[in-house]
């Protein structure tokens, strides 16, 4: 049964799956590329966090490797739950403040963050596998 003209329940589950997973890659990659995830445990230092640095790295590689491994379906549950756990830190640590929008009416808002993580709980309710 098609639930829009070209694709598939199924598949459409499939795309939103690799399109969050590389949604979350890219901001491990991201920072590799920028060389910022130093910057990135100096700011988690200055929030509480003791072990700044590593939490970066280990952030940055499992945005990497995780994000991976949920585009081609494996560990789909565990690795969203980690994620949507990432966002909502992330939520309270930097995007509360600024309101709900990502651009217009405010600047840096939750919006963005909010939506990757209802689409990431789709994504796993909708995964039969692990």
């Amino acid at each position: 049964m098609r639930s829009f003209p070209f694709i598939e329940r199924g598949q459409a589950v499939v795309l939103l799956r690799v399109a969050v997973s590389l949604f979350m890659m890219a901001h491990g990659l991201m920072r590799l590329y920028l060389g910022t995830v130093g910057g990135f445990g100096e700011f988690l230092n200055s929030k509480g966090f003791m072990i700044g640095g590593m939490l970066a790295w280990t952030i940055t590689i499992f945005e990497i490797a995780a994000g991976a491994m949920m585009a081609f379906g494996l560990f789909v549950k565990w690795i969203a739950a980690v994620f949507i756990t990432e966002l909502i830190t992330g939520i309270f640590l930097v995007h509360l403040p600024n309101g709900w929008f990502v651009v217009g009416a405010t600047q840096g808002g939750m919006e963005y963050s909010t939506l990757l993580i209802i689409a990431l709980i789709v994504t796993a309710a909708h995964h039969s596998g692990n």
